[in-house]
C-alpha cells in the first residue's frame, strides 16, 4: 500500500511552478490552487512550501506590481468603453461621400474612428476593366504567389509563410472561378513581396488617391484576390489601413482598438475569437464589446484604424487593394515590442 501511495505521488517540477505563479499573478486563491495541485496527487505540504515560496519570491514581487500597472490601464480603457457604448450610434460606422483630406485627418484618421468613404474609386480604370476574365487573358502566363492548404489549418494566418504555393495566375483564376465557397486559398497581402513584380501592370488601373495617400511611390498598395467564403480572421494591424473594394463584396467585423482588455488577445495581433462564430461562454468579456458590422460594397473605401480589431468575409469572388502610405505620419510599428504571447 505504501509502494503504490508513493507511485501516485506527483513531484512539482518547473512547468508547476510556471503555473502557480501564473495563477497566482492572476489573482487565483492560494487555497484553490493548493486543492488543485493535491488532486493532482501532489504531496499536502510540498504543494503549500511551493506556493509560499512563490508568493515570498522576490521574482514575483515585481511581476506583481507591474500586473497591477496593467489593470489600471485596463481600468481606463474599459472606461472609455464604456463611454462610446453610450453614443446612439455605435455600433455603426458611417459612409461618407468624397470627404476631404482635412476633414478625414480631423475626424476620422486623428480620432482613430473608422469610416467607409464612396464616390473615390470611380476614376479607376480598375473600376471598368478588372474580372477573372481580364485577368486571365492580360496576365494568365505570369507566376504568382498565392496562399493554398488554409482549410487543414486552424491556425493559417499564424503560419502563412508555410501555405505560400506559386502558380499561374491564369490557372489561379480559374480555380477561383470553379471554387464555389471556400477559404482553402487566397491572394493576400501576404503575398505581395512576389506578386507586385508579377503583376506590375495592374497598379497602371488604380491612383494612389492623392487626396488621403502618398503618391511618390506608384507601386505602393498590396493586392487581394480569391473567392467566396475567404476569410481574414480577427486581428489588429499596426499602421491605419485602407481597404479599397473593387470586385465583390466583403463582410467586415470591427472592434475599436480601446476594447483590447475585452478582445482575449494571446499572441502579436491575433486572437482565438472566431469572427464567424463568436463563442460568448468561453469568450464572455465579448458580451460587453462594441461589434461594429459594414458590407463593403465595389467602389467603397474602408478606413481600419490602427489597433481595431476586424474580421473580412468575401461574400462574393472578391478583389481589394489595400494602403497604409497615408499623407499622414503611419509609423507606428517602429517601437512594438509585442511578438510574442502576451
Amino acid at each position: 500500500m505504501q509502494m503504490q501511495m508513493k507511485l501516485n505521488m506527483a513531484k512539482v517540477d518547473d512547468s508547476w511552478r510556471s503555473w502557480i505563479s501564473e495563477n497566482l499573478l492572476l489573482g487565483g486563491n492560494p487555497a484553490t490552487l493548493h486543492a488543485t495541485m493535491m488532486q493532482a496527487g501532489i504531496p499536502r505540504l510540498e504543494a503549500e512550501r511551493e506556493i509560499r515560496a512563490a508568493i515570498a519570491s522576490p521574482y514575483l514581487r515585481p511581476i506583481a506590481r507591474m500586473r497591477a500597472r496593467l489593470a489600471k490601464r485596463d481600468w481606463l480603457l474599459e472606461t472609455l468603453s464604456r463611454l462610446t457604448r453610450m453614443h446612439p450610434d455605435a455600433t455603426k460606422v458611417e459612409r461618407r461621400e468624397r470627404i476631404s483630406r482635412d476633414e478625414f485627418l480631423r475626424d476620422y484618421y486623428s480620432q482613430n474612428r473608422a469610416v467607409i468613404i464612396t464616390g473615390m474609386l470611380g476614376e479607376w480604370p480598375a473600376m471598368q476593366k478588372w474580372n477573372l476574365d481580364y485577368f486571365a487573358d492580360t496576365l494568365g502566363e505570369r507566376e504568382v504567389e498565392v496562399q493554398f492548404g488554409r482549410d487543414g489549418d486552424p491556425d493559417y494566418e499564424v503560419n502563412q509563410p508555410k501555405h505560400k504555393r506559386t502558380m499561374a495566375f491564369g490557372q489561379y483564376v480559374e480555380t477561383v472561378r470553379s471554387a464555389g465557397v471556400t477559404n482553402n486559398f487566397y491572394m493576400t497581402a501576404n503575398n505581395s513581396g512576389h506578386n507586385k513584380k508579377a503583376i506590375q501592370e495592374l497598379w497602371g488601373d488604380i491612383t494612389q488617391l492623392p487626396e488621403y495617400l502618398d503618391g511618390s511611390d506608384p507601386m505602393a498598395g498590396y493586392f487581394w484576390l480569391g473567392p467566396a467564403g475567404t476569410l481574414t480572421p480577427f486581428h489588429h494591424d499596426l499602421t491605419n489601413n485602407f481597404m479599397a473594394q473593387v470586385i465583390g463584396r466583403k463582410r467586415v467585423l470591427l472592434i475599436p482598438a480601446h476594447q483590447l482588455p475585452l478582445t482575449y488577445n494571446h499572441l502579436h495581433c491575433y486572437t482565438p475569437v472566431d469572427g464567424n462564430a463568436i463563442d460568448y461562454e468561453r469568450f464572455p468579456l465579448l458580451k460587453d464589446a462594441t461589434i461594429q458590422e459594414v458590407i463593403l460594397h465595389p467602389g467603397e473605401l474602408l478606413f481600419l484604424p490602427i489597433g481595431h480589431w476586424h474580421f473580412v468575409e468575401a461574400l462574393d469572388v472578391s478583389c481589394t487593394m489595400s494602403f497604409t502610405n497615408f499623407v499622414f505620419d503611419n509609423d507606428f510599428s517602429s517601437n512594438y515590442r509585442t511578438y510574442s504571447e502576451v
